[in-house]
């Protein structure tokens, strides 16, 4: 996938990539979606965040909302590299630069995030 074409990865802090997502993200991957992601990010544009997929659209709360399926945990600046394909995902997942609790449902999900 070429990152390039993904027009959120010129934001320059988590909290503003997280919260604008259900603008950005094609409505079509949203189809027969039910899932909420919580993403702790720690830094100055990081913050705790749901994300939750369920009939059709995309809600982000700027609090952990619900139960989630899968956490994610990172400091901003590994995340947003992560974001921008200047860091390998398995290689921040090994070294624990990020920590992912179900790797299943990221993997079923990761190009909502712009993570594929």
């Amino acid at each position: 996938m070429d990152l390039s074409k993904i027009p959120k990865l010129t934001i320059h802090n988590a909290k503003d990539f997280i919260t604008t997502l259900p603008e950005t993200v094609n409505p079509d991957w949203l189809k027969d979606v039910d899932t909420n992601f919580h993403f702790d990010i720690e830094g100055d544009g990081g913050g705790q965040f749901s994300i939750i997929v369920k009939d059709n659209k995309m809600e982000v709360f700027e609090h952990f909302e619900g139960e989630a399926k899968c956490k994610i945990t990172a400091k901003e600046k590994h995340f947003l590299s992560l974001l921008r394909g200047e860091l390998n995902p398995m290689m921040a997942v090994f070294t624990g630069k990020l920590k992912i609790t179900n790797t299943g449902e990221i993997m079923k999900y990761a190009k909502l995030f712009g993570m594929m």
